[in-house]
């Protein structure tokens, strides 16, 4: 059976196509330059700056990590707890609100929707929040700082999910729920949770991303170090190194001026805070790409 494209259209897909190739090898380039620079020798680095094809290869970057092992998988185990169960929550809180809002039913989902739509436009500011959340809360060097403040919920994610729920969640489909005797609970999580994988899947992937680099929340609220997510380790790393490469330093230590690899290092950190999200994108690029276009599009 013949194709009933016609030659233009045909033209027009590999156009289109090799414009696409095109740009996602520009944009995984700069990915591919840090992980080369990563394994570059330092001095190297110094001398013939980046490069895709450096003159000699080292892994001095990766051996400092190494000695350094167990703060990092401490600080991993920490990034991945924070990540997982201040994604989680965060889902069940913003599935749980949109939901009323988008009921037609619900006599106060204007009220509620108002709400929302209010903290897009203000905020009570840095210095009452820490206030707040210090003195009220009390919740300085506790993991559950890295996971409530500023991040738990987002009023664009909770519009998002009512826009999906209104355009593809079919009303008499809940009706019929009601009629057989259903509860909202019972509704809520065995129809309209299993109907909203994909924009959940977004939703949770976005949450996921924003948790994971985080170093705010450790910055304003955490000062033991043992709760330190992988972001703020990278950033003390760097520091400790900058330290110890300047001449303060051997000032202050009285010795000769320490070299370390802070550039490979930088580029190796760079790679190790990155990597399991490259790892995680694949499994839930599927339900990112049709939660965007299902849930942004209203019929």
């Amino acid at each position: 059976m013949k194709s009933l494209e016609s030659k233009d259209e045909r033209g027009f897909k590999r156009f289109s196509l090799f414009m696409m190739l095109l740009i996602t090898l520009l944009t995984f380039l700069p990915f591919v330059l840090m992980l080369v620079s990563s394994f570059t020798d330092e001095s190297t680095l110094v001398k013939d700056g980046y490069s895709f094809f450096p003159e000699k290869f080292s892994l001095d970057a990766y051996f400092y990590i190494y000695q350094n092992l167990s703060t990092f998988l401490r600080a991993y185990g920490v990034s991945i707890f924070v990540t997982v169960v201040g994604t989680t929550i965060s889902l069940i809180i913003t599935a749980m609100i949109a939901y009323p809002i988008a009921r037609k039913d619900f006599k106060y989902r204007n009220v509620l929707a108002f709400i929302v739509f209010f903290t897009m436009l203000f905020s009570g500011g840095v210095v009452p929040t820490y206030i707040m959340w210090t003195k009220v809360f009390a919740i300085q060097n506790t993991i559950a700082a890295l996971i409530f403040p500023n991040y738990l919920l987002s009023a664009f994610n909770v519009f998002l999910v009512v826009n999906f729920f209104r355009n593809n969640v079919p009303v008499s489909l809940i009706e019929s729920a009601q009629i057989d005797g259903a509860s909202e609970m019972k509704i809520f999580f065995k129809i309209m949770l299993p109907l909203s994988v994909p924009v959940l899947a977004t939703v949770g992937l976005f949450t996921a991303l924003i948790y994971w680099n985080d170093w705010i929340n450790a910055l304003y609220f955490i000062s033991d170090t043992k709760l330190y997510g992988i972001q703020n380790l990278l950033i003390n790393l760097m520091n400790n190194i900058q330290f110890l490469n300047s001449d303060s330093a051997s000032t202050a230590l009285g010795t000769n001026s320490v070299t370390l690899p802070s550039t490979a290092v930088r580029m190796a950190m760079g790679v190790i805070g990155i990597l399991p999200i490259l790892l995680a994108l694949p499994f839930l690029q599927k339900y990112l790409i049709k939660g965007v276009v299902i849930g942004a599009v209203k019929e």
